[in-house]
């Protein structure tokens, strides 16, 4: 389910939220899905339990999960005020990135050719039910 580059110079703990991040966003994960205990994925990664507490902590942190006193962590649906701030955030980010393709010479069908291909994985996510 998570596979991890231990060669990587990104934090762990980063590539896991990351990683989680994306299946949700692609339609893997389902709002209120369990995810794997912070000791089966520890077990199933060979990552220390405090490390797979930490990406948890952070996703919950940020509203991408839940935790559930002795039940586990979920896959948060998304509210429409915490929706509204993430997609401030990408915003941001994304104006930045946007503005670094243009001074680098994409063109504008090009990067309508990347919301296309995005549009695309995000299909393909769902699709995989």
């Amino acid at each position: 389910m998570f596979e991890l580059d231990v060669r990587s110079r990104k934090p762990i703990y980063e590539q896991l939220i990351d990683k989680v991040k994306e299946m949700i966003l692609h339609g893997i994960l389902h709002p209120d899905e369990q995810l794997p205990s912070v000791r089966t994925l520890s077990s199933q990664l060979t990552v220390n339990p405090n490390t797979i507490q930490k990406a948890y902590r952070e996703l919950e942190r940020e509203g991408y999960i839940y935790s559930l006193q002795g039940k586990g962590s979920f896959v948060a649906p998304m509210q429409q005020g915490q929706n509204e701030a993430i997609k401030a955030e990408v915003r941001d980010g994304l104006l930045r990135l946007m503005a670094e393709a243009v001074y680098l010479g994409f063109t504008a069908t090009e990067i309508s050719e990347l919301y296309r291909q995005a549009e695309s994985v995000r299909e393909r996510g769902i699709a995989h039910d």
